[in-house]
């Protein structure tokens, strides 16, 4: 389940070419920067709500809304009719598709979105792929650096497998639904149509179709009355 066809319906994203040659999807993480700098241009289509901050080298599709108080580095590639909330801060080599939203104080870095992701609300998006309609909640973030030193490793047929990558997040496949205030950490994969309820940690490969549920227990007791 690693291939990018695994993964992702190639059809919906213009820039799918970022993964010829891909054996493993997460090859393509280091073919963002050259991508954007072959194919990237500096032309803006969009139309703005407010004071934006928008860099060189940096394309926005028609209908696409950039809201106040955005910061977009550059260099990127933005599709048509997205919505970029307030204080998105949008950093270095970013590609995103089509109908996507990226919401208020949520930062991207070394990303692609395919159509119609979602990244609505206080998310961190570093060295990831998400697929298309996937989806996270509030809060979500993927964390994309190990704590110890080294490549972030993988494990294919029981073998380790060095991904060549000090920064890689994660690759999130099409449809998949992440929970509020889940958190991600380096090196995973999930896949087609899974969920991931609110809260989760989660760090390994998920098949598709799957859910990954919270079972942390919850305690009900009575209310003592209160003295008056």
């Amino acid at each position: 389940m690693f291939s990018p066809s695994d993964l992702f319906d190639l059809k919906q994203s213009e820039h799918s070419s970022i993964f010829d040659g891909c054996t493993y999807a997460w090859e393509a993480l280091k073919k963002i920067a050259p991508y954007i700098k072959q194919h990237g241009r500096s032309e803006l289509r969009n139309r703005c709500e407010g004071k934006a901050f928008i860099g060189d080298n940096v394309f926005i599709g028609e209908g696409t809304v950039v809201e106040d108080g955005v910061m977009i580095k550059g260099p990127a590639i933005i599709g048509r009719n997205c919505q970029i909330r307030h204080n998105a801060y949008l950093r270095e080599d970013v590609i995103i598709g089509d109908n996507c939203v990226i919401g208020n104080a949520c930062e991207l870095k070394n990303a692609l979105l395919f159509n119609n992701a979602t990244v609505p609300h206080f998310n961190y998006v570093g060295d990831s792929i998400l697929g298309y309609k996937a989806h996270l909640g509030a809060g979500v973030k993927i964390s994309n650096v190990k704590f110890t030193s080294g490549n972030v490793m993988m494990e294919i047929d029981g073998v380790p497998h060095d991904t060549g990558l000090r920064k890689f997040g994660a690759l999130i496949g099409d449809h998949v639904d992440v929970g509020c205030n889940a958190v991600i950490s380096p090196g995973s994969v999930i896949g087609r149509n899974s969920v991931l309820y609110p809260n989760v940690h989660w760090r390994s490969i998920l098949p598709p179709n799957m859910i990954v549920k919270n079972q942390a227990p919850v305690e009900v007791v009575v209310r003592r009355p209160r003295a008056e």
